[in-house]
């Protein structure tokens, strides 16, 4: 399983060869196929919970039990894809967080990785000692917080960090102003986290890897943060344009045809920034139009229907489906980069033989 060439990720008794993380990407692009695919590389796939509900069959039931059964069902189809591990990813906004963690741990899945918010309560959720706990987070600062808490109220660290910097895509844990005026490049975060990890690595006697994740396009980033002290990487951007991914072939498609001066930063009805990819529907929101909707989903805690511009989950629906006239791309802001759709293991190898030839190795 893996690249022998290839330094292990090494999660606790976790071995991913390549050491990359695909990205959890929600509404439902990367599910069973995708996640499948990635593990059965020998990386680490990874579910994203978002939304996984509205596909289920069973309208008569309320959109928490469904995604919980929605979840679980899609865990279990990854299994019978991939021998391999792999993670699912559960954003801390969400309401419905504590069922989408118990569908997870009863599964047993390899991993949580978790992010939009702070996941402070989450080892308390979690029964099963064998899944590793993965915490996002986007400063030295939050990994302290999550470290100091965790150790305090459950007698035990992170498993490892992803840390995510401004050119991810998805919600981002930045302001606006922070996005736009490029406030700290990666680099400066990741080792800023690595300090962070260092101190309890030698005040405890674990080990916490650290992930990095925003903007990783090549093997010439993986090359570059593996030799500034991650251990492993998370590239969401890269796996969409291929075969196994879930989303609709219209969402792939603007990806491969939008331009650099395409992708825009809004704001979602957190008011938080997310990346997209321009085309009518951002346009309109753009302008200050209000999209008519009903709240069907109620899935982000801080979301208040009766102010929000638009409906993020009926959004990111559409735009899986492949109505993107009603919805939009979520993308890292190198997606005007992707220029075809390959096989999940096409683009593995390609980021391997480009990782060792940056490394020295090839």
């Amino acid at each position: 399983m893996g690249t022998a060439s290839m330094p292990d990720l090494v999660i606790g008794d976790l071995r991913i060869n390549p050491p990359i993380i695909q990205g959890g990407m929600g509404v439902r692009v990367s599910a069973a196929r995708l996640a499948s695919a990635v593990s059965n590389e020998g990386a680490l796939g990874v579910v994203a919970s978002v939304g996984t509900g509205e596909e289920w069959p069973d309208r008569t039931l309320d959109c928490p039990a469904r995604s919980y059964l929605s979840l679980r069902d899609m865990l279990q189809q990854v299994r019978s894809l991939t021998p391999n591990p792999f993670a699912v990813n559960i954003m801390c906004a969400l309401n419905n967080y504590e069922d989408l963690v118990r569908a997870a741990d009863e599964e047993e899945v390899a991993a949580i990785i978790s992010g939009a918010g702070l996941p402070l309560r989450l080892p308390s959720l979690v029964k099963h000692r064998s899944i590793k706990l993965i915490p996002i987070v986007s400063s030295g600062r939050a990994a302290d917080l999550i470290c100091q808490s965790w150790q305090r109220r459950y007698s035990r660290l992170p498993d490892a960090f992803v840390v995510e910097g401004i050119l991810a895509g998805g919600h981002l844990g930045f302001s606006v102003d922070d996005v736009v005026s490029a406030h700290k490049p990666l680099e400066a975060i990741v080792l800023e986290v690595l300090a962070v990890t260092g101190r309890y690595e030698r005040e405890h006697g674990v080990s916490i890897p650290v992930i990095a994740a925003g903007g990783i396009f090549d093997g010439s980033d993986i090359a570059r943060f593996l030799a500034l002290g991650a251990s492993g990487v998370q590239m969401g951007t890269r796996f969409v344009c291929t075969h196994e991914c879930d989303a609709s072939r219209q969402y792939k498609e603007a990806y491969l045809n939008c331009r650099e001066e395409d992708i825009l930063l809004i704001k979602s009805p957190l008011q938080l920034p997310i990346r997209v990819i321009r085309n009518s529907f951002v346009d309109r929101i753009s302008r200050g139009e209000r999209e008519e909707f009903r709240c069907a989903y109620h899935c982000l805690a801080p979301c208040e229907p009766d102010k929000a511009p638009y409906c993020i989950a009926q959004a990111l629906v559409n735009a899986y489906r492949g109505h993107m006239e009603a919805g939009f791309a979520t993308c890292g802001a190198n997606a005007f980069r992707v220029n075809r759709i390959v096989s999940v293991h096409e683009l593995v190898q390609e980021l391997v033989g480009d990782t060792l030839l940056h490394l020295g190795h090839g």
